[in-house]
C-alpha cells in the first residue's frame, strides 16, 4: 500500500510542479505580452508625435510667410525655410540667440518687448543682407512649454515687392507731374505774353503761337503714350494678329523718318530680307520700329548710320534689331533703359523732345506678342536694340504652351 501512496504523492507533486511551471510561464508570457503592448503603444505614440511634427514642419515650410519660434530663454527653437532663405541664415541655428543667428538688432529689440506687450502686430523692419528686404512682423507669446512657461512666435510677411511698387508709383507720379508741368508752363507763359501785348506784333505773335502749337503736340503725345502704356500693362490691348512682312513694315517707317534722319545727315538702311514674316499686329508693330528708329536717329552719331535687320532665332522666332553707331549706352543704364521715363542723358533728352515712354511701350508691345526685348551696347561703339517675335501662329501657340 505504501509504495502506491508514494507513487501517488510523486505524481501529485509532478502535476503540481508542472502546473506551477505552466502558471509561471503563463505569467511570464502575460508580462512579456504586456511589455510588448506597452512598447508598441509607446512606439505608436512616438510615431504619431513624429508624424505630427513632420506635418507641422511641412506645413510651416510650405508657407510663404516666415515663421520663427523662440524658447523661454529667447533662443531659436525652430525656423521655417521661407525665413531662413529670406534672411540668408544658416540651417542649424537651433539654440542660438537672435543676434547670433540673424545679426538683427531691431528684431532682438522686438523680442525683448514681447514678454511685456504679449502681442505685437504689423511692425515693419528692414534687413540689409544680400540686398534690402522689408518685412512686416507680428509676434505673440505661446504656451505649451514645461512648467507653463511661454515661448515667442514671430510671423514675417515679406513686403519688399510692395515697397518697390510703392516707390515706382511715387516715382511715376512725380515723373508724370514733371513731364506735364513743363509743356503746360511753356504754353501758359507764351499765352500770357501774347495777352500782354505781343499779339499786336505779327512776327512775335507767329513765333509764340508756333511754340504753343509745338508744346501742345508734346503734351498730346505724352497723354497718348500714357494711355497706351496703361492699356498695355493692364492687358486691355487686344492684338489683331496676322502674318505680316517685316521688310515692308520697316520700309514704311524708314520713309516716314527720312526727314529727321536727313536733318542729321544720317543714313537709314533696311537690311531685313524680303522673305521674313512674323505673326504680329500690323498696327502695333510699326510703333515698335518707329520708336526704336527714332531713338537711333536722335541719339546716334551725326552723319552716322542706322541699320534695321532680322534673322531666324531659336524656338521658331525671328530676332529683329535696330542698331546705330553713336556713343552707346553706359553699362549702369543697360538694366534700366526700358523703364518708364528713364533717360540716360536727361539734358539731351529734353533738348531732343520725346515723352520718355517710348522704350517702355516697345517692351510691353513685344511682351504682348510673346517675345522679349533687350539692348546691347558698349560706350563709344553704338547701341543695338533687339526683340523677338513668333515666326507663325503655330510658333506663337508653342511659346504660350
Amino acid at each position: 500500500m505504501f509504495p502506491y501512496l508514494v507513487i501517488l504523492a510523486a505524481c501529485a507533486a509532478l502535476l503540481w510542479f508542472d502546473h506551477w511551471r505552466m502558471g509561471r510561464r503563463h505569467r511570464e508570457d502575460l508580462a512579456r505580452t504586456r511589455r510588448e503592448l506597452a512598447e508598441a503603444a509607446h512606439e505608436q505614440e512616438r510615431q504619431i508625435a513624429a508624424q505630427s511634427q513632420t506635418r507641422q514642419e511641412t506645413l510651416f515650410n510650405s508657407m510663404i510667410e516666415g515663421v520663427l519660434l523662440l524658447d523661454t530663454d529667447g533662443r531659436v527653437e525652430w525656423v521655417n525655410d521661407s525665413l531662413r532663405k529670406g534672411c540668408g541664415v544658416a540651417e542649424n541655428i537651433k539654440g542660438q540667440t537672435i543676434m547670433e543667428a540673424f545679426r538683427w538688432h531691431e528684431l532682438a529689440a522686438l523680442s525683448e518687448r514681447l514678454p511685456r506687450e504679449k502681442t505685437i502686430s504689423g511692425v515693419e523692419l528692414e534687413l540689409q543682407r544680400g540686398g534690402r528686404r522689408s518685412w512686416q512682423i507680428s509676434a505673440a507669446l505661446v504656451s505649451g512649454h514645461p512648467g507653463g512657461t511661454q515661448g515667442r512666435l514671430f510671423v514675417f510677411h515679406d513686403v519688399t515687392r510692395l515697397k518697390e511698387l510703392e516707390n515706382i508709383r511715387k516715382e511715376f507720379v512725380g515723373n508724370v507731374s514733371h513731364e506735364l508741368r513743363t509743356p503746360l508752363s511753356l504754353i501758359k507763359g507764351f499765352a500770357q505774353t501774347l495777352l500782354d501785348g505781343a499779339l499786336n506784333d505779327p512776327e512775335q505773335a507767329s513765333r509764340f503761337l508756333q511754340k504753343i502749337d509745338k508744346h501742345s503736340d508734346r503734351l498730346l503725345f505724352l497723354i497718348e503714350d500714357l494711355l497706351a502704356i496703361s492699356r498695355l500693362e493692364s492687358g486691355q490691348v487686344a492684338l489683331n494678329l496676322q502674318q505680316v512682312s517685316l521688310r515692308d513694315m520697316a520700309q514704311r517707317v524708314v520713309e516716314d523718318l527720312g526727314a529727321p534722319a536727313a536733318a542729321r545727315q544720317m543714313t537709314l538702311e533696311n537690311r531685313i530680307p524680303g522673305s521674313v514674316s512674323v505673326w504680329a499686329d500690323a498696327d502695333r508693330l510699326p510703333q515698335v520700329f518707329f520708336n526704336l528708329t527714332e531713338n537711333a536717329i536722335k541719339y546716334g552719331k551725326l552723319q552716322g548710320r542706322v541699320v534695321l535687320d532680322a534673322h531666324e532665332a531659336a524656338g521658331q522666332k525671328i530676332e529683329v534689331l535696330v542698331s546705330d553707331d553713336g556713343p552707346g549706352i553706359p553699362s549702369e543704364s543697360i538694366g534700366r533703359i526700358f523703364e518708364r521715363f528713364y533717360r540716360v542723358d536727361r539734358a539731351r533728352s529734353r533738348e531732343s523732345g520725346g515723352t520718355g515712354l517710348g522704350l517702355a511701350i516697345v517692351k510691353h508691345i513685344i511682351q504682348a506678342h510673346g517675345g522679349e526685348a533687350w539692348v546691347k551696347s558698349e560706350p563709344g561703339k553704338g547701341a543695338s536694340f533687339h526683340f523677338t517675335l513668333p515666326r507663325s501662329a503655330a510658333a506663337k501657340q508653342s511659346v504660350n504652351q
